[in-house]
């Protein structure tokens, strides 16, 4: 097992060499971590500190403790409702929306130079399209002129319109089904650049020590070699899964029919962007971030077993 045991050794984190390449690293990484300070951190703080108060912009914050979570918990239905909702869409989406752009940028990366090119950006357009959302609304557009009411009432399976975005039975299915369509991120680009990363060499060892097909090329030399690009992709992946917004926004209203995709964003901007209720808004905000680093976690234990 010479072959893989080389593998597990170039896999293992590097050190600096000396305390000058440390310095001159992190000056490199000073101005990032500076504005991630102010832009990122600081605001997270503040939300924090706010969730403990009652703020509404226009009178100073009072402090209130721990009122704003037990309205939440106890006297907020919506929010549980929101809660159930998002759960949904996140352990359906973001799992399954994972392994997809894994295993596309897998495919594609089999592909010559210019097609995998091609191919990328025909997969990751939908995530940079400013109209992303109007072919959607054009497919199950309300009346008969919608295409898919149109198709179905051209074969007589149904003899009128299904106002397909406003019936709560069918609404949880088509917010899966449009988040997938956008899970092809900014993690299918990462695992694409994680799959060009990896020396020939090493899958040369790998069948020295008898790896003989794909899928175990892919457990035991890629994805272990790939550990930090994947780990970047489940970030990703679990900030877009939890805080799907704006396809219910776009799609179904804002709230949605019966609240049947309602989520915590949705929800979030209600009471921040609409009543202005910030101490409330940042309790959910609060919440929520905790979840995010919750699941995190999780997801960095089990990417820490791929190749064992």
């Amino acid at each position: 097992m010479k072959g893989l045991i080389l593998i597990k050794k170039q896999i293992d984190h590097k050190r600096p060499s000396n305390a000058k390449e440390t310095t001159v690293s992190y000056l490199f990484i000073l101005p990032y971590m500076i504005g991630f300070s102010i832009f990122t951190v600081l605001p997270v703080l503040i939300s924090i500190v706010f969730s403990f108060t009652s703020f509404d912009i226009l009178q100073p914050p009072k402090w209130i403790w721990f009122e704003n979570y037990f309205r939440l918990f106890f006297a907020d239905s919506i929010f549980l409702t929101a809660i159930r909702n998002t759960l949904i869409l996140a352990f359906v989406t973001g799992p399954v929306g994972y392994m997809l752009s894994l295993l596309m940028a897998w495919f594609i990366n089999e592909l010559r130079p210019k097609v995998r090119a091609l191919v990328t950006f025909v997969f990751f357009a939908p995530t940079i399209s400013g109209n992303m959302f109007l072919m959607w609304n054009l497919l199950f557009a309300t009346d008969s002129y919608g295409y898919l009411n149109g198709t179905l009432m051209r074969y007589g399976f149904i003899i009128t319109p299904v106002n397909w975005l406003r019936n709560p039975d069918y609404m949880m299915g088509i917010a899966i089904m449009v988040s997938l369509w956008m899970s092809l991120g900014v993690g299918f680009l990462a695992f694409i650049a994680g799959f060009q990363g990896v020396d020939r060499s090493y899958y040369e060892a790998a069948a020295v020590d008898g790896i003989s097909n794909r899928w175990q090329e892919l457990w035991f030399v890629t994805l272990p070699l790939m550990k930090s690009q994947m780990m970047f992709s489940a970030v990703m992946s679990i900030t877009g899964a939890f805080s799907v917004g704006g396809v219910v926004s776009a799609l179904f209203g804002d709230p949605s029919q019966d609240y049947a995709v309602h989520t915590i964003m949705n929800h979030l901007n209600d009471y921040g962007g609409v009543r202005f209720e910030m101490g409330y808004a940042s309790a959910i905000a609060t919440l929520l971030f905790f979840i995010m680093i919750g699941a995190n976690l999780v997801i960095k234990r089990l990417i820490s077993k791929v190749g064992e």
